[in-house]
């Protein structure tokens, strides 16, 4: 009895395993077979690049600012006839036209706002960087205390209206400055004052101020605390007579706007008589930053160094 019980299990589990095998093959004989697509293989040169790397640097400049050139004239040729641009220009008429969509806002409004945080500057130092401090100056231009529901972010719109005012008297200094200049004598020099200059104008609300730097380092204010920032140190470099067009562009901007938000965190922290040690520790990064710029943009040495090692990259 038990042998027969275990011939018939061998008997149906080889079956079985015999039928999927019968199955599996019927499939794959059935199962259309891919077509395979050869895909040419694209050969990159290196001359190109390795010529570029041995090039100088006036060289490399010129190239730019021609194709610069070339790309203005041909956007001009194009706003003449009328003809249609690239896809960047459908694509910029595209924000242009669902930016239009938008309202409006009300210029009533606007001066409105204006004047409610101009006259809110004054509550900072008694309410700090809030609601509070809006609400108090909505009531000193005769509008009421719900006038703060006009500025639904709260203190930060206080912060940013601050920042706004004092890059505009920072152009205001600036112009005054290079008046009379063709041509700035000592960049350096220029940039140190105008950071002294801007870094000034917290002085009154400095006891505040660490409320308003922790109201910008927010996520949703970061972007306008940023362009604030690189508005301010874009100004600098332009009156100092920044005119570049390549990468030291970015490096001077990004240099500045380092050395501005360490020195004011440093006055945070400074109980000398007139911030002395401030506008010495300012003088310092300055310094320093020059140091910098002199080594790796004026010296040719640093210069042709960079560019073998840029063309040693892509040969080995």
């Amino acid at each position: 009895m038990f042998p027969r019980a275990i011939t018939h299990i061998r008997h149906s589990s080889y079956s079985l395993g015999r039928n999927v095998l019968t199955n599996s093959r019927t499939v794959a004989e059935t199962a259309p077979t891919k077509s395979v697509i050869a895909i040419p293989k694209r050969l990159f040169g290196i001359s190109g690049v390795l010529a570029r790397a041995n090039e100088s640097f006036d060289d490399f400049r010129a190239r730019e600012e021609k194709k610069e050139q070339e790309y203005a004239k041909q956007q001009q040729q194009q706003q003449a006839t009328g003809a249609p641009g690239t896809s960047f220009s459908s694509h910029a008429d595209t924000f242009s036209s669902a930016s239009s969509e938008q309202p409006t806002p009300d210029p009533d409004v606007e001066r409105a706002k204006e004047m409610i945080l101009d006259a809110a500057l004054a509550f900072v130092q008694s309410h700090g960087w809030s609601k509070q401090a809006i609400a108090k100056g909505a009531e000193t231009v005769n509008y009421p205390s719900v006038s703060h529901g006009l500025f639904p972010r709260g203190g930060i719109e206080l912060v940013h209206h601050f920042y706004k005012q004092c890059n505009l008297k920072l152009i205001d200094y600036l112009k005054q400055e290079t008046a009379e200049v063709e041509r700035v004598p000592n960049p350096s020099e220029f940039a140190r004052k105008a950071i002294e200059f801007r870094l000034r104008l917290l002085e009154p609300y400095l006891k505040y101020w660490p409320q308003a730097l922790g109201l910008m380092a927010l996520p949703p204010n970061a972007p306008h605390s940023l362009a604030n920032v690189l508005t301010l140190v874009d100004d600098i470099c332009y009156y100092a007579g920044d005119r570049s067009v390549d990468f030291n562009w970015y490096t001077r901007r990004i240099g500045l706007a380092c050395i501005y938000k360490t020195t004011e965190l440093y006055m945070l922290q400074d109980s000398s008589a007139g911030f002395e040690k401030t506008w010495k520790f300012l003088e310092r990064r300055m310094e320093e930053a020059s140091l910098v710029h002199d080594f790796l943009v004026k010296s040719e040495d640093a210069t042709h160094q960079l560019q073998n090692a840029v063309g040693s990259a892509f040969t080995t």
